[in-house]
C-alpha cells in the first residue's frame, strides 16, 4: 500500500513509520504544521508543533530512507481545534483538544488529502490495535501496553477512517519502542513524550484563555459560592479558568465549616457563579452524551465499560443508545466528570464508539 506516515517528531511516530516500511509499504513521511508561528506553541519536548519537532521528524525520515514533506494545516487546526477549545471553555464546558485534533485533523483533513493524492492509508504512532471482526468490519482495540493505550482519543474514528488507518505500535510496550528506535539509529529514541496542550505555550490554560477570549468571554469575574451554606466564599476573574473537580487555585477566603477541602461542583457562565463543595458531591452515576460517533455498527445497548478521561480508569456501565443521545448508567460511580469531556464506550477491549458529555447526574439525585 501507499502510506502516509504522520511524523510528529517524536519516537512513536518515527518507529511507526519505520515499521510501515518494514511491512513492505510505500511510505511517505509527513509532518503537520499546525501553527504559522510555531514559536508561539510549546517548545522542547512538551509540545508537538514546534520547529524542533519538524526538524526531528525530517531527520528520522532521512534515517528511515523515505520522502518527507510538511503539510500546512494551521488554518484548519485553528478553526477546528483552537477555536473549539475557546468556545467550549467559554460555555462552561471542559473539552479535550487532542481528541478533537484526531477527529478533525489527523483522521479527517490528513486522511482526506492522502486519499485524494492516491495514498491508501495513514499510519500514526498511536497506541491502539486494529483487527478484522467476524462481520468483516475493522475493530479498534486497546493497546497491549495499557499504560500507553490511546484508544480513548481515537474513539471518534468511524469505520471508513479505520479502514484507512494503521497503528503499527499497538502490540508493543513503550520501553521496547524506545529500544527499537535506538537500534534503528533514530536520534529521537530518548526524546521525552509530549504532554499538556500543544497550543498553550506556557501551560497556563486560564491565562491563555483570558488573553485570547477577550470580549468573547462570558464573564470577567463573579462569585465562588459554597454549595452547603449558599454563601459567597471567594471571587474569580472568569469562569473559563475552572473545571469540574478542580481543587487547587480556588483562593477561597472562608474555610469550609467542617474543615474539608472544597472542589468545583458547577460552573455557570451566564451568572458567572462557580459552586464549590465537598468531594463526595462530585460523584455521578449517570452520564448523558450527545453527538455520538460509532466505530462500527450503531448499537442499541452495551453492557461493558466506559472511560471518561484520557488517562482515567474504566467504569462498568450499561449504555443505551436513543438516536443521537447516549445514556450511560455507571455501575461504578465516577468523580469530577465535566460536560464537554468525552465518554468512550468499550465492549471488552474493543472500542464501540464515543459521545460528548452533555450532562451528569449526581449519586443519590434519583432516589
Amino acid at each position: 500500500m501507499r502510506v502516509v506516515a504522520a511524523m510528529s517528531g517524536g519516537v512513536d511516530s518515527a518507529v511507526a513509520a519505520a515499521r510501515a516500511v518494514e511491512a513492505g509499504h510505500d511510505v511517505t513521511g509527513v509532518h503537520l504544521a499546525l501553527s504559522r508561528n510555531p514559536a508561539s506553541y510549546r517548545s522542547g519536548a512538551r509540545g508537538c508543533c514546534t520547529i524542533e519537532d519538524s526538524n526531528d521528524a525530517r531527520r528520522a525520515a532521512d534515517v528511515i530512507g523515505i520522502p518527507f514533506y510538511v503539510w500546512d494545516l494551521s488554518e484548519r487546526f485553528h478553526e477546528d481545534v483552537v477555536e473549539d477549545f475557546m468556545d467550549e471553555y467559554a460555555a462552561g464546558r471542559t473539552p479535550n483538544p487532542c481528541l478533537r485534533c484526531n477527529e478533525k485533523i489527523k483522521f479527517a483533513a490528513v486522511l482526506d488529502r492522502a486519499l485524494a493524492l492516491g495514498f491508501d492509508a495513514v499510519a500514526t504512532g498511536h497506541y491502539a490495535q486494529l483487527r478484522t471482526g467476524a462481520d468483516g468490519l475493522v475493530e479498534m482495540h486497546r493497546a497491549t501496553d495499557h499504560g500507553k493505550d490511546q484508544s480513548y482519543v481515537l474513539g471518534v474514528l468511524d469505520q471508513q477512517q479505520l479502514r484507512h488507518s494503521l497503528f503499527p505500535l499497538g502490540d508493543t510496550a513503550k520501553p521496547l519502542v524506545r529500544e527499537e528506535a535506538a537500534r534503528r539509529g533514530l536520534l529521537v529514541a530518548d526524546k521525552p513524550d509530549s504532554h499538556d496542550i500543544c497550543f498553550v505555550a506556557d501551560g497556563d490554560n486560564a491565562g491563555w484563555l483570558r488573553e485570547k477570549l477577550g470580549d468573547r468571554a462570558p464573564n470577567h469575574g463573579g462569585d465562588i459560592v459554597d454549595a452547603t451554606t449558599g454563601e459567597a466564599v471567594g471571587t474569580h476573574t472568569g469562569t473559563y479558568g475552572f473545571t469540574i473537580g478542580q481543587r487547587r487555585g480556588l483562593r477561597l477566603g472562608t474555610p469550609a465549616p467542617d474543615g474539608r477541602p472544597r472542589f468545583v461542583l458547577d460552573i455557570e457562565p451566564v451568572s458567572g457563579t462557580v459552586t464549590v463543595g465537598p468531594r463526595d458531591r462530585l460523584a455521578v452515576d449517570r452520564v448523558e452524551g450527545i453527538r455520538p460517533r460509532w466505530c462500527g455498527t450503531v448499537p442499541e445497548r452495551v453492557e461493558g465499560t466506559v472511560q471518561l478521561r484520557a488517562h482515567g480508569a474504566e467504569h462498568r456501565a450499561v449504555v443505551v443508545v436513543e438516536g443521537d443521545r447516549v445514556v450511560v448508567d455507571l455501575i461504578d460511580p465516577a468523580e469530577g466528570i465535566a460536560p464537554g469531556q468525552a465518554v468512550v464506550i468499550y465492549d471488552g477491549t474493543r472500542v464501540v464508539g464515543s459521545a460528548t458529555i452533555a450532562a451528569t447526574r449526581p449519586v443519590g439525585a434519583h432516589a
